[in-house]
């Protein structure tokens, strides 16, 4: 997979702009709030429907009424044109080749992978944080596990309406069941999709991760149910652990139990990361999780998907960057790379060179 061509207009800072990418490597040079994170994050919205925006609109360049980012991309040797509008007046609008189509049809087309410096801080940050982290990449992987992970959603959200309304006597606690029967056969799909995944995944990352600290560390992840604690039978014991948690529930008016709950946790050694990491092991870790993220989308849809990396090269001392470096070469990932000097890179030719100024963008 590799994107052909860039057009965004409107897009944050950036009044337009059209670009070329090379299929190997591209770093985007320039200062702090140039525009570079912007370029990779309309690639990243369009991979799913995910900013650090706020809201959607704040997408838009200030001033203007609509924003639009339109990619064309190669996947499987095949040319797609995706293009993306968002307007502060009317529904957003996508477009794949040229035919209207409904978000949940995106995720899966345009496959990405981010790596922020706000990834250091995975394994330290909240549960929700590595629940999307898992989610995102098994959605672009599976889109039938995305739909259920919709579908997961929405019953929850209605399920929290309906308890909120027997807490208030509104409603009669009964009514529950055939939620919580639909609630517990959604929950069993994903969490077997999840518990595969994260096997997958955590012999992915182990492998990277001895690489990259001389076989010195190991790295292991583990999957954490929230409220089961085997994996077999998983509807009907979800079942019975809602049915047992009812009271609770409706006091609390929100589903204490279920996948919406569940967590990831990381090892060294034996040793849980987010306890007792050191600085070093952090980075170590979130790189190696990071190449992972790409072999596993590759494992499971038989291409590497675009890895975008924000701001990331000075995070990493000289070795990581190196290794990083060699290894994109060595798998010829396309590669977006945003930067605010370019001695982070090799001084021979290494892929296209971009600068940016004021959402300005000259090769």
């Amino acid at each position: 997979m590799h994107i052909a061509e860039i057009f965004l207009k409107d897009w944050r800072n950036i009044a337009e702009i059209k670009f070329f990418p090379d299929v190997a490597t591209n770093i985007f040079l320039g200062q702090n709030a140039q525009g570079k994170t912007n370029i990779l994050e309309a690639i990243n919205f369009a991979s799913l429907l995910r900013s650090r925006a706020g809201k959607e609109a704040e997408l838009i360049r200030w001033g203007e009424k609509s924003a639009l980012a339109r990619i064309k991309f190669f996947k499987a040797d095949i040319s797609h044109e995706l293009a993306i509008e968002i307007s502060h007046t009317q529904r957003r609008r996508i477009l794949l080749d040229a035919n209207p189509i409904r978000p949940r049809e995106l995720v899966g087309k345009l496959n990405s992978v981010l790596f922020s410096p706000e990834d250091l801080f995975l394994f330290k940050g909240s549960p929700m944080g590595r629940r999307k982290f898992l989610d995102a990449q098994i959605s672009q992987a599976s889109s039938l596990y995305f739909f259920n992970l919709l579908k997961y959603n929405r019953i929850i959200e209605q399920r929290n309406i309906l308890l909120k309304k027997i807490r208030d006597r509104f409603a009669k606690e009964n009514e529950l069941e055939l939620w919580d029967e639909q609630l517990a056969l959604i929950a069993e799909q994903i969490l077997i999709k999840r518990l595969k995944s994260v096997e997958t995944l955590n012999l992915l990352a182990n492998s990277m991760h001895q690489k990259i600290s001389a076989r010195k560390e190991d790295l292991s992840i583990v999957y954490e149910m929230h409220g089961l604690e085997s994996q077999e039978n998983i509807a009907e014991k979800f079942l019975n652990l809602l049915r047992a948690k009812r009271v609770d529930d409706i006091r609390n008016g929100s589903t204490g139990k279920g996948p919406h709950k569940d967590d990831l946790k990381f090892f060294i050694n034996g040793r849980e990361l987010k306890i007792f990491g050191s600085q070093g092991q952090l980075r170590t870790a979130a790189l190696a999780l990071k190449l992972s993220e790409l072999q596993f989308l590759k494992s499971e849809t038989g291409e590497y998907p675009l890895l975008l990396l924000d701001d990331v090269m000075s995070e990493l001392d000289a070795e990581r960057r190196e290794m990083l470096l060699e290894f994109l070469r060595r798998e010829k990932i396309q590669t977006l790379i945003t930067a605010t000097d370019r001695a982070y890179f090799p001084p021979q030719s290494f892929g296209k060179f971009f600068l940016i100024n004021a959402g300005r963008l000259t090769e």
